[in-house]
């Protein structure tokens, strides 16, 4: 039995382990020359921890029935057709990689981005490493409450020598040790009990060099110690940050509760950034005992040069792969892809493109468990994808390199791992990052003998 799964992350990984387990042959594809996802892409340069699991992943790769193929698209060199005819079952992995809009005037202004752009930039994404961002300001606003919007304050305020022993892009090192930002103010639309941001990212705060942690103790009053165990460490965390008022660091972080973002202002009708216009909520509890906000009418204006929303995400439909446009998800039931006919027979999702942008990393682990023990299931009972033998014969004679001029295998990833951590040694970073695909491409392949 043959698998193919389209995407290299978390979720991509802990599917070919189980499928591997379970006896199939599993081919992982992927858009970019590199693997891992938003290990490699998404999680901040200064948390080599959490990046470590790539160990995992890599141990998996190394499976006698496991192959990758970075720099194959989905839509673009093979469709989902060709998968079908060479598959028994397909497993899309994509992530949720569009951000969410604010829906506000001004949204487009220069110097107001998303997240996503500012995240993947630093972290050196080949789709992203051209971009700039004019971070000559004095102060910037941060639009969300989950530890994304964390990862970007942090980011923006980190002093050189947290910043230089990362594996941060060179052309972002260059542009934040050169930034005019002092302050940093971070905007949530409910209280700081439904924040979604994890303990550890909020503590970490407390630890940064030069910077002084703000919250207003006004907004925590009258609250209410959680039952939930987490959520009272994070009030206790915050009434700390509180209680400790400001000293003569050089930066601040703000953390402002109960704004709501309502225009982002600038000079003219497309000059840059000069401030937000936000109201003010109240938390208002429903029957069923959620919280939403509600607005006030109370607005005030918060000045600043940059703004970076970090509000949420959602995935991009592909290939006529079903899809739910309001949820930005494929549609699926427990990782089945269904359509209006019902179960598409051998196409499954797994991880955020399934379930919406949720979790941590291991989060994807026990969510890959239920689609795969769903795939298997059907594997029992004879109802996995019936394709072709002639062509299921040319996949697994290497099909897959040919469809893109930029297929790099897994031992074409090693070579550029090699290349990016030789980089980085004699300054002391873990690896200098290829950022430019072509680069990729050509050491993967002159180290590798993969033919160009």
């Amino acid at each position: 039995m043959r698998a193919a799964v389209v995407g290299a992350g978390p979720s991509g990984f802990y599917t070919a382990e189980q499928l591997l387990a379970a006896g199939f042959e599993v081919d992982v594809i992927d858009a970019l020359p590199t693997p891992f996802g938003l290990v490699r892409a998404g999680v901040a340069p200064d948390h080599p921890k959490i990046k470590s699991v790539t160990r995992v992943y890599a141990k998996t790769a190394h499976h006698e029935r496991f192959r990758f193929f970075g720099g194959v698209r989905l839509g673009r060199d093979v469709s989902r057709g060709d998968l079908l005819a060479r598959y028994h079952a397909v497993i899309y992995a994509t992530g949720t990689s569009i951000d969410n809009r604010l829906g506000i005037a001004g949204e487009d202004r220069p110097g107001s981005h998303s997240a996503t752009e500012f995240v993947a930039w630093y972290n050196g994404h080949p789709h992203y490493s051209e971009l700039e961002f004019d971070l000559a300001c004095h102060r910037a606003v941060v639009i969300g409450n989950g530890n994304v919007a964390l990862d970007v304050a942090r980011m923006l305020v980190l002093d050189s020598t947290e910043l230089m022993p990362t594996d941060t892009a060179d052309h972002a090192i260059s542009t934040l040790r050169a930034t005019g930002i002092r302050e940093v103010v971070l905007i949530g639309r409910r209280g700081p009990a439904e924040a979604a941001f994890t303990n550890p990212e909020l503590r970490e705060l407390g630890g940064l060099a030069r910077v002084d942690v703000v919250v207003d103790p006004s907004q925590l009053e009258g609250l209410e110690n959680p039952t939930e165990n987490a959520r009272r460490q994070s009030l206790e965390l915050l009434r700390n940050y509180a209680g400790h008022g400001t000293t003569s660091r050089s930066h601040r972080l703000e953390l402002r509760f109960m704004r709501s973002p309502i225009e982002i202002l600038g000079d003219g009708a497309h000059g840059r950034v000069t401030g937000v216009r936000v109201g003010i909520n109240r938390l208002v509890c429903r029957p069923d005992g959620s919280v939403f906000a509600e607005p006030t009418g109370e607005e005030e204006l918060i000045e600043c040069g940059l703004v970076l929303r970090s509000i949420g995400y959602r995935g991009e439909p592909m290939d006529e792969i079903p899809f739910d446009e309001r949820r930005g998800l494929i549609r699926n039931v427990g990782g089945r892809v269904i359509d209006d006919s019902g179960v598409c027979r051998g196409e499954y999702a797994v991880g955020w493109i399934k379930r919406g942008p949720s979790g941590v990393i291991g989060t994807n682990k026990k969510d890959a468990t239920e689609t795969v023990a769903n795939l298997l299931e059907d594997a029992e009972r004879g109802a996995l994808n019936e394709p072709d033998e002639g062509l299921v014969a040319e996949a697994a004679g290497g099909w897959l390199l040919e469809q893109s001029p930029e297929t790099v295998t897994w031992d074409g990833w090693t070579e550029i791992d090699k290349h990016e951590v030789a980089s980085g040694e004699s300054q002391g970073r873990p690896r200098v990052k290829l950022v430019r695909i072509q680069d990729m491409v050509d050491v993967a392949r002159k180290r590798s003998g993969v033919p160009s």
